[in-house]
């Protein structure tokens, strides 16, 4: 985590606390991709105030917390050199579903003193019930007419409400043994109090339990008895991903990334309901940001896991059925067959506030959840959940030919979406979409990668048609649209002077020509020609692309490039993922072994956990990979990106 905050992870719900297992109170901290401090259920912070005070003052830190699946650390007292502290408070703290829950144990150390000793010890608690939306870097007001915040002591803690119509969550503090008394603050939080009355050398403990109830949260819900009985439950979600799954005994270090990467996956696992209203666990994009559902990498994460976790793919297909677009809306991009770019849950998507309750800005979240289905059959012959989604599926193929534009347009287009996405393929910051100099492409953006899943979409869809619907006429039809895509994309996408595809086609049909990872997206779908093909994917290993540590989004020497952009010069985990199975298709297999040692070699200097993102810059002249400052610490995609290396390369 940047900003040494450390993040806690459980399903739909994390934690981010300082090197004290602290959380400041600061209204927003956040970045644009950053972490924000708190304790987070469905989008809305439920602990905006977590601060421990001994004997009235701030601890001093023995031990900082460090990165693991509980937070940890050691304080004591703030004193000198001659007079040794008079305790020594240990702190574990761990996140369950809605939950948050510390143990602190106090005394049990050798250096404490041999006589009784009185300990006044705090906590002070408030829970400001923002919107996720409120804490980003551009810090928007949003207007909340008629809320109402609310406070109510309770005999063993404290809990805090929050109204706005009928929207309503809460939050309740519990402590075990109950607090000697709870005091205002003047700013709306509340201090919890004990007096510790320690024996010689002698020890007590206190153990307090928040429960998040967000608006329209219905299940029963349980705080932990423990951050111990967390670290279990934690435990066996992990052990239920890794099941069955053959981790390869000649790569150590691939086989500790996959297994990482499951342990990762089984904690980013949020609800959802599926097309009859059934409860699904689908993978969350990732965290801090993104503990939701992202269609787009939802799906490119349960391709990933598809050899080895067939059971994500189903649910994730489900999930995306069940919030496939019905009709068209411009205010969130929706039109009738297309599928869910993003699912949010907080009160400023409830109130319309922000585009993102459900958001259709993706131009590619369609075609890979017919790749993924068709996939999905493929390997599991699972014809019964084909036939479930055959309307959802015909559907999809349907925005694609009409509204997605490639019956009017030969090609799957986008606009910027002034309220929402500019760019809405996987590159979708900003400037993404850019000619070698920087240059943004404007009007309808045609991109390349997207191209891509299009064309692999039609023919697997065209595959379940003759083989499980039984409607050769209707496969008959998407092959050819196939056919037809792929000669039309090598005739208007090729750029013969640098024998690579452009990055995109701006809205006058111009070629937009960056030299860009997307390419290796090609190579997955199978778009290109073998020799086209051949071509780009030797192309990608060269050192402007190649950075040592993965493929570069842009190839440096560009004036666009920076190995500090978000999408012009870091590498991507999970575009590597892709371009290593491309390669694959495509017979380069020395060139995907290349790619995946790499990001092997990246993932095991950072704890065989891959980020998000990683900075540009090359391993010839860094011989640790540089983060990139704003990374998601968690991501699905990432997450699983090792289980793809192991199926393009094997575990050599």
């Amino acid at each position: 985590m940047t900003d040494r905050h450390h993040l806690l992870v459980f399903g739909g719900t994390f934690a981010a606390v300082d090197d004290r297992g602290d959380i400041s109170g600061v209204r927003g901290t956040g970045t644009a991709a950053g972490s924000p401090e708190g304790l987070f259920v469905r989008d809305a912070r439920h602990l905006s105030r977590w601060q421990l005070t001994v004997d009235g003052a701030v601890p001093e830190t023995l031990s900082p917390v460090t990165d693991g699946e509980a937070a940890r650390c050691v304080l004591v007292p703030r004193g000198g050199r001659n007079e040794p502290p008079a305790c020594t408070v240990f702190r574990e703290q761990a996140v369950g579903d809605s939950s948050f829950v510390e143990s602190l144990r106090v005394g049990g150390v050798v250096s404490n003193r041999p006589v009784a000793t009185t300990v006044r010890l705090a906590v002070t608690a408030d829970a400001d019930f923002a919107d996720q939306f409120e804490l980003r870097a551009d810090h928007r007001t949003y207007a909340k007419t008629g809320a109402v915040r609310g406070r109510q002591v309770l005999d063993d803690g404290v809990e805090f409400g929050y109204r706005r119509g009928a929207w309503a969550s809460c939050t309740t503090v519990t402590a075990e043994p109950a607090p000697d008394g709870v005091e205002e603050t003047g700013t709306g939080a509340r201090r919890l109090v004990w007096r510790l009355e320690l024996e010689p050398h002698g020890a007590a403990e206190l153990v307090l339990r928040v429960m998040a109830r967000p608006h329209g949260e219905r299940r029963a819900l349980r705080v932990p008895r423990s951050p111990a009985s967390v670290a279990g439950q934690l435990q066996a979600l992990e052990d239920e991903f890794t099941e069955g799954v053959a981790f390869p005994t000649g790569w150590p270090a691939l086989a500790a990334a996959c297994a990482r990467g499951l342990a990762d996956l089984a904690a980013l696992q949020v609800l959802a309901a599926g097309p009859d209203g059934e409860e699904l666990r689908v993978p969350a994009a990732g965290a801090p940001w993104f503990l939701t559902l992202l269609g787009r990498d939802a799906l490119l994460t349960s391709l990933f896991t598809l050899p080895y976790r067939p059971r994500t793919a189903a649910a994730t297909l489900l999930a995306l059925a069940a919030a496939q677009a019905t009709e068209a809306s411009p205010r969130t991009v929706s039109q009738p067959g297309k599928i869910v770019h993003e699912v949010r849950h907080g009160e400023l998507a409830h109130f319309g506030q922000v585009p993102f309750g459900r958001y259709y800005g993706s131009v590619d979240a369609t075609p890979l959840f017919l790749v993924l289905l068709g996939a999905y059959v493929e390997r599991t012959a699972d014809t019964a959940l084909a036939r479930r989604l055959e309307p959802h599926a015909r559907a999809a193929v349907g925005w694609m030919l009409d509204h997605g534009g490639l019956t009017t347009r030969g090609y799957l287009v986008y606009r910027a979406d002034q309220g929402g996405l500019a760019n809405q393929n996987w590159k979708d910051s900003p400037g993404s979409i850019c000619s070698a100099d920087g240059v943004r492409a404007t009007g309808a953006v045609t991109a390349a990668g997207a191209q891509g899943y299009a064309y692999d979409a039609l023919r697997r869809t065209a595959w379940t048609a003759r083989t499980v619907w039984g409607d050769a006429s209707y496969a008959a039809l998407l092959e050819q649209a196939a056919a037809d895509l792929r000669d039309r994309f090598q005739r208007d996408f090729w750029m013969p002077d640098r024998s690579f595809p452009a990055l995109a086609l701006d809205g006058a049909g111009r070629q937009v020509d960056a030299l860009a990872s997307d390419a290796g997206h090609l190579l997955w779908s199978g778009l290109l020609d073998k020799e086209y093909g051949e071509v780009v994917g030797r192309r990608l290993l060269e050192p402007d692309f190649f950075s040592g540590w993965g493929v570069r989004t842009l190839a440096a020497g560009q004036p666009a490039y920076h190995p500090l952009s978000y999408h012009r010069g870091s590498v991507w985990p999970h575009d590597n993922a892709l371009i290593a199975l491309g390669l694959a298709r495509y017979g380069l297999h020395d060139e995907a072994r290349t790619v995946a040692h790499a990001l092997v070699d990246a993932a095991a200097a950072t704890g065989h956990r891959l980020p998000e993102v990683l900075a540009g810059y090359g391993r010839d002249t860094h011989a640790e990979p540089v983060p990139y400052p704003h990374a998601c610490a968690r991501e699905s995609r990432s997450a699983a990106a090792p289980l793809a290396l192991l199926t393009a390369v094997g575990g050599a």
